[in-house]
């Protein structure tokens, strides 16, 4: 299997980043790791390994990018207004750099948008607010409602709220998304969420679900028995619905 390790200055966030590529060619996925992930956190989790065929048959190629949560959304010593400002520069190197330089690399005309955990945030975020470049998205053990309190897990915006959140938030601003183009862009994509029936986000996962349904975009919503947020249970999920 090709694997190859890059890193380079990003512009927008004025740092070094770094990213795996595994295979040659086939459909361009975007990996996002989950909370304080790294970049080679997909490998550790055995999850390239579960889909070397794929892979190696030219059907897929990976491009498991590095995380800034610590600096954007869980950087508790910043303003909220400068966690999302982060993540905002955060999703501009991913626009700007990153796909740019998946293009360079495979004229494959699709992209897929994946991610585990905080990384399913990531991966529907940026695909919902840009469905021009996706045809597909995957996420596994999503909270697409950041500002929810919710078990352990607090709002990571401590209350704070602006426009930024609200369009960072997919549950709070498709309800009132009216642009036909998009809908119609969105309504032609492959989207898949799954969760485990004892995840705490499964309420959000089931809210983000009617939305998707009020707004006419077809998806998949599928339910794993237990809390199904593990690199066990995504293991699993990946070869079926990658």
């Amino acid at each position: 299997m090709n694997r190859e390790y890059h890193r380079w200055w990003s512009q927008a966030l004025q740092r070094d980043m770094e990213c795996l590529v595994f295979g040659h060619a086939g459909a361009k996925v975007l990996v996002f790791p989950s909370r304080f992930g790294r970049f080679y956190e997909y490998e550790n989790l055995g999850l390239v390994k579960t889909l070397k065929d794929k892979i190696e048959a030219g059907y897929l190629q990976l491009y498991c990018v590095d995380s800034v949560d610590v600096e954007s959304l869980y950087c508790g010593l910043a303003h909220p207004s400068e966690r999302i400002s982060r993540h905002i520069a955060f999703e501009k190197y991913i626009l700007d750099e990153m796909v740019p330089f998946m293009q360079s690399k495979n004229s494959h005309e699709c992209i897929i948008s994946h991610g585990v955990s905080l990384g399913a945030f990531h991966a529907a975020n940026v695909a919902f607010r840009n469905p021009h470049l996706f045809k597909k998205l995957v996420a596994f053990s999503g909270r697409y409602d950041l500002t929810l309190n919710v078990e352990f897990f607090n709002d990571l915006f401590d209350g704070f709220y602006n426009e930024d959140i609200y369009f960072h938030t997919p549950s709070h601003f498709l309800p009132n998304l009216e642009c036909a183009q998009r809908l119609d862009q969105l309504r032609e994509m492959d989207i898949t969420l799954v969760i485990g029936r004892e995840d705490p986000f499964l309420q959000n996962n089931q809210q983000l679900s009617e939305i998707l349904n009020q707004k006419n975009i077809n998806h998949q919503l599928l339910i794993w028995d237990d809390r199904a947020h593990s690199g066990y249970y995504w293991r699993r999920m990946a070869p079926l619905y990658i």
